[in-house]
């Protein structure tokens, strides 16, 4: 279904049909696919938001909730930023959204831990959003795999999202990395520091000019 959608809704979206409120109905269905298949288009959703602005009298909190969701699955993609940027300060106050905006903070803080804490206390927030906690999931092994050289297994586990053992087994397989027992090995992070050769060019010109001021 997303993928038959996809096609409908590019068509929507080019030239100045783009700015026609009547393709809400389609573009809104469209989000709600997106959530149930756990497929992603920003390009469309931002479409949605940018037709909020122009039309307010169309706009959908639901769908806003939905769209800034998605946005997260992308971390750490600037997603989240460009989506929050089209709602003016009525709809950023409104308390839904502020749910929303307040577990995008943690993540950009990396406080996955409090993260999962709130997820676990505002579930009916994600409930729609097939595959959120994984999107999640992706987002904190990126930090970790950049962030750490050796971590403990408890505390991945926690980061993660108090995971039980056979899924804490299945993430470190899937990013490759190494179970030592007590602790995981990431990365040795010093390898993964590139040096950069900087050369710079002074002519015989420009040398001859500040010894001269020099001198003077």
């Amino acid at each position: 279904m997303a993928d038959m959608m996809r096609a409908t809704v590019a068509s929507l979206l080019k030239g100045i049909d783009r700015y026609n409120p009547e393709n809400l109905v389609t573009l809104e269905r469209y989000v709600a696919i997106q959530c149930e298949e756990n497929t992603y288009d920003l390009e469309a959703n931002l479409a949605v938001l940018k037709l909020y602005q122009f039309n307010p009298s169309y706009y959908q909190t639901p769908v806003t909730m939905r769209i800034l969701l998605k946005a997260l699955t992308n971390l750490p993609h600037t997603d989240f930023i460009l989506c929050k940027s089209l709602l003016d300060g009525a709809r950023i106050d409104d308390e839904s959204v502020q749910k929303v905006i307040h577990l995008a903070n943690m993540l950009e803080c990396c406080q996955f831990t409090a993260f999962w804490t709130s997820l676990e206390e505002e579930a009916d927030v994600v409930a729609n959003i097939a595959g959120f906690a994984d999107s999640i999931r992706k987002f904190v092994c990126h930090v970790v795999g950049i962030s750490f050289q050796t971590i403990e297994k408890d505390c991945l586990s926690e980061q993660l999202g108090h995971i039980s053992d056979a899924d804490l087994k299945m993430w470190i397989s899937k990013y490759g990395w190494e179970d030592k027992g007590d602790s995981v090995f990431i990365t040795n992070q010093e390898e993964l520091v590139k040096t950069k050769k900087i050369t710079e060019k002074i002519s015989f010109d420009s040398v001859a000019e500040i010894m001269a001021m020099n001198s003077s």
